[in-house]
């Protein structure tokens, strides 16, 4: 059987028809949104709630505390033992998220390279140091590709360990377009500016069902001692909130900006890949339609 993905912009509807199909197709859901691995992100993340689930068994939610850091390897390697679990019981895995990588990281062959925390240590010694600039030129000479690409400091320092650690360069274990087993990815495919209105009716929607109160009990959970979580949509804006730094009506308009741009990011990603079948997310025979592609050995890669 294919390993079904269905995958799009936030605010599409992925976590809705991936619980549908695993309904209709006797399957059980796998979770690719990295922030929906933390424990209490709920109402910001939009996690999907226990109604929501409609009895389907979800896997890989709250597993990390705020605290903790999303790792693609980890995931990688926890969402192909659940899709083997899940196979191995006769039912359909069905992989659900808009997390671009982590779903590439699940589904294509990946290599991930290994990390050592004494190099890791001696580059973030360096750039505290000295900035950015020196590591970036040393980057540049052994790695053009990957310097051309990352302007984030934390991302030119693995591109660097990677370089020391295996000699190659970190641009070698980018992933090519090849299906770990066979799968099917479904999209779903928006109007953009009816997603523009819905991302704003969100939030607006997160703010009533008490987003600031989450955040801030989350700060006292140590969620800025996280390196993931408080960068998280909503939750970096509401946390200037408690800090006195900006009012909730701006924190609103600022998580709408910056979700709006994540979904166009999502959609460039997901455009990027031919593999995709893109249905109407509006489409009233969407569920019958996304059945249809996931029946063994149609059109899996």
């Amino acid at each position: 059987m294919p390993v079904i993905a269905v995958v799009g912009p936030t605010g599409s509807g992925k976590s809705d028809l991936a619980a549908s199909l695993a309904l209709e197709l006797d399957g059980e859901v796998i979770n690719a949104d990295s922030m929906q691995f933390y424990r209490g992100m709920d109402i910001g993340t939009a996690k999907v709630t226990g109604a929501e689930r409609r009895g389907v068994p979800h896997h890989l939610l709250d597993i990390l505390d705020v605290t903790g850091e999303a790792s693609v390897s980890d995931f990688q390697q926890q969402a192909r033992a659940r899709i083997a679990d899940i196979h191995g019981r006769g039912r359909r895995a069905i992989l659900a998220g808009g997390s671009g990588l982590y779903v590439r990281a699940a589904l294509d062959v990946l290599e991930f390279p290994g990390t050592d925390p004494a190099i890791r240590h001696r580059l973030e010694t360096e750039l505290a140091a000295a900035g950015p600039a020196p590591l970036l030129a040393r980057l540049e000479t052994v790695d053009p590709v990957s310097a051309g690409r990352l302007g984030d400091a934390r991302r030119v320092i693995r591109a660097l360990e990677v370089f020391e650690l295996t000699g190659r360069p970190f641009s070698s274990f980018m992933p090519t377009r090849e299906y770990f087993q066979p799968t099917v990815q479904i999209g779903l495919s928006v109007d953009r500016e009816l997603l523009r209105e819905r991302l704003a009716a969100r939030v607006h929607a997160m703010v009533a069902r008490g987003l600031l109160a989450e955040v801030r009990q989350l700060d006292a959970a140590g969620l800025r001692l996280g390196r993931t979580a408080p960068r998280a949509l909503g939750y970096a804006q509401f946390l200037k909130v408690l800090d006195g730094e900006s009012d909730e009506a701006q924190a609103v308009e600022e998580t709408i900006v910056a979700t709006r741009q994540f979904a166009r990011r999502q959609l460039t990603w997901f455009r990027g890949d031919p593999r995709i079948h893109w249905l109407d997310w509006q489409d009233p025979e969407l569920v019958t339609k996304a059945a249809a592609l996931c029946s063994p050995g149609a059109d899996a890669a």
